[in-house]
């Protein structure tokens, strides 16, 4: 017999069963087509996934995203920022903060160039 909570639960959950159906597919397509997808995605102001889907003319999901920009860091990472921006390694918002504003003064070198 089924738990009576399950068949009620709320709207959330269901597009959360929705997502963990949902299968995840990488294309091969090569170097030259995966940089073309890209700078289509940005030109467009969209993700790559966003304008696969578009290409392929599935729908897509037209909420507005937040721009970020992110990588993965390991402690090691965040030891060796912490050596280069010489702050204590454990202070992870502040290393944050400073590869942000290392990121902002690249840019804005490139753009005296």
């Amino acid at each position: 017999m089924r738990n009576r909570s399950m068949s009620k639960a709320p709207n959330k959950w269901s597009d959360e069963r929705k997502a963990v159906k949902a299968v995840q597919i990488a294309f091969d397509v090569g170097d030259e087509f995966n940089r073309r997808i890209r700078f289509e995605a940005l030109e467009r102001g969209i993700n790559p996934p966003d304008r696969i889907r578009e290409i392929l003319g599935l729908p897509v999901n037209r909420k507005p995203q937040r721009p970020r920009l992110s990588i993965s860091l390991t402690d090691d990472d965040f030891h060796l920022l912490s050596e280069q921006f010489e702050v204590d390694a454990a202070d992870r918002l502040r290393i944050r903060q400073l590869a942000a504003e290392r990121l902002i003064a690249h840019l804005q070198e490139t753009d005296e160039d």
